[in-house]
């Protein structure tokens, strides 16, 4: 739970007693690389706190994948259309390596959020810097030349450069996988 503990303490000061009311309620589990957390079209019923690993998400339209975005560590993964909507799912999550978690029913966490006035801040808090996240990504795609988009994805994301498969990455930058390769082996 260190990862974890530490994430939500960087977004929001939460008490260890609020930390403790969450780790009643969480169970650890682990996946393999290439695991689907999350389907489209079905209701997944839980929420992931990621403790070790790295996922991504991403839509299917007309049988091609688009990543919308990815999970590290420290990371909590779920369906917004579950969680606020009571929908069932429109895009699919999926490991990229091995994955330790702890997840944490739905219901559960939604109750914990609507009941702890430190998880309902950590929860606007984490929204907000989704929000801010994509809303810099959108702005990005439709301003800025691939090149600099790149370098923007490197500043943001690090350690997702060094691990993840360049496909990925090039879908959730708008860009092809050439361009990609060629943006990378100038700056080598």
């Amino acid at each position: 739970m260190k990862n974890i503990i530490e994430s939500i303490r960087k977004q929001y000061p939460v008490s260890d007693l609020t930390i403790k009311e969450l780790e009643s309620y969480l169970t650890p589990c682990s996946f393999p690389k290439r695991y689907q957390l999350i389907k489209e079209g079905i209701y997944c019923k839980y929420a992931y706190f990621i403790e070790k690993g790295i996922l991504r998400a991403y839509w299917v339209v007309d049988g091609e994948e688009y990543t919308t975005s990815f999970g590290a560590e420290g990371c909590i993964v779920f369906s917004m259309d579950e969680l606020y909507y009571n929908k069932k799912s429109e895009e699919y999550v999926e490991t990229l390596e091995e994955v330790e978690a702890y997840r944490i029913n739905i219901r559960d966490l939604k109750n914990l959020m609507e009941t702890n006035l430190e998880l309902c801040n950590w929860g606007r808090i984490i929204h907000q810097n989704e929000y801010r996240r994509l809303h810099r990504s959108h702005k990005e795609r439709l301003s800025l030349p691939a090149k600099e988009r790149y370098e923007e994805f490197q500043k943001q994301f690090p350690e997702i450069c060094k691990k993840v498969n360049l496909k990925y990455i090039a879908s959730y930058l708008g860009i092809t996988l050439s361009t990609l390769s060629r943006l990378r082996s100038k700056r080598q």
